[in-house]
């Protein structure tokens, strides 16, 4: 991957916006369970951090996905994993469908705000019996007149207690599961939405998760992103933007921790002697520190093919499972050699160790990278 002027400057903008207008705030987020995500959004609207993948008619930058992973990058950098994963869900989670295949009218009404940061965007498509098995997913849209009524109940809604608009699967038909669904743009104001409280999760503390009810829900059928029963298909693409978005956004993270990790095991003496001065340590924090190096060189691989045009699912599918496992491995691993400060609350490692266990399980579990791998490998059984 080659970075030109053009990406460093990016780079240096949301490492700027980063530094100066997030982290400095993020105990306070942490601490009250949301942040401002309006006032964030809008201010990162201005810059135009919301919009660097997207098209220039919209607000967009009209940039290729190796500024967006650029972006994804530095957002690392914030010393928490809700507010990048707020910011993901509107970037690289809800809108790249809309930004590819939704009609003119529905992108000036919807994308276009949401690049601007005048609107908040939830992806709708986890159920309580359907998270991973997108395929399994219940919530209906039936026609009526020139509207769908939908019913159903989604679960695990990143954003959705602020969200102005969902970007929704819901069945449209009783065709086979693969081609019976649709995505549709639904506003939160619509009568018969019920958004429940903000769940209690063990980490993302700062980013609002929410059950989401949908009780004969009307909206009009030029609501719907593409045609009808492409849904499934077009959630499987944007999924691929979400796995890299996955993957680049804990690279700085994972450093950042080693880093700190490094620092404390220099300073702390243990019987006499550096605890950084351990053979076992030091061999172990480089060992860490080359499997990062590894997952930037296949995140990097996978971003500079889907750029290209090629199929990065095998790929994308690759970068997502080992992110998700090894950031549990160096949580877990640099958060021991904090000793029973690693076990502290705001400690680096330990804020890790909670918001980087969701990697293995959002966006498509570990299993379920792993049949995607093995399927485009042709080794599942009977292949």
């Amino acid at each position: 991957m080659i970075f030109t002027p053009e990406h460093e400057e990016l780079r240096r903008t949301v490492r700027t916006f980063v530094e100066a207008e997030l982290n400095p705030h993020v105990r306070e987020w942490e601490d009250a369970g949301r942040f401002p995500i309006h006032e964030v959004f809008k201010s990162m609207g201005e810059l135009g951090l919301l919009g660097v993948t997207k098209p220039t008619e919209y607000g967009g930058m009209g940039l290729d996905y190796s500024y967006g992973m650029v972006m994804a990058e530095e957002m690392g950098r914030v010393t928490c994993g809700g507010v990048p994963l707020a910011v993901g869900v509107q970037t690289d989670m809800a809108t790249p469908a809309l930004a590819r295949f939704g009609s003119d009218e529905l992108r000036r009404e919807y994308l276009a705000p949401a690049i601007a940061g005048d609107m908040v965007a939830a992806i709708a498509v986890s159920e309580p019996q359907a998270g991973s098995d997108v395929a399994g997913v219940q919530t209906t849209a039936t026609k009526d007149g020139s509207d769908y009524v939908i019913n159903g109940t989604k679960m695990w809604i990143t954003n959705a207690p602020s969200a102005d608009w969902f970007c929704l699967l819901a069945n449209t038909s009783d065709g086979k599961p693969h081609i019976n669904k649709s995505l549709i743009v639904v506003p939160k104001d619509a009568k018969g939405i019920t958004v429940d409280k903000p769940l209690k999760k063990l980490g993302m503390l700062s980013s609002e998760t929410a059950q989401v009810f949908l009780d004969n829900v009307r909206v009009p059928q030029r609501n719907r992103i593409g045609q009808e029963g492409a849904g499934f298909t077009m959630q499987m693409l944007q999924f691929q933007e979400e796995r890299l978005f996955a993957a680049a956004n804990s690279i700085r993270s994972m450093e950042r921790v080693i880093d700190e990790t490094i620092a404390y095991t220099r300073d702390r003496k243990v019987f006499g002697q550096r605890l950084l001065d351990n053979q076992s340590i030091h061999f172990r924090l480089a060992e860490l520190k080359c499997e990062v190096e590894c997952l930037r060189a296949l995140t990097y691989r996978a971003c500079e093919m889907y750029v290209n045009g090629q199929d990065v699912l095998q790929l994308a599918s690759m970068a997502k499972l080992k992110v998700g496992r090894l950031t549990r491995e160096v949580a877990d691993s640099c958060l021991q050699y904090w000793g029973g400060n690693g076990f502290m609350w705001e400690n680096p490692a330990g804020q890790l160790y909670r918001d980087g266990r969701l990697g293995s399980i959002g966006g498509g579990a570990d299993e379920i990278m792993l049949g995607i791998i093995c399927k485009t490998m042709g080794t599942l059984p009977g292949r």
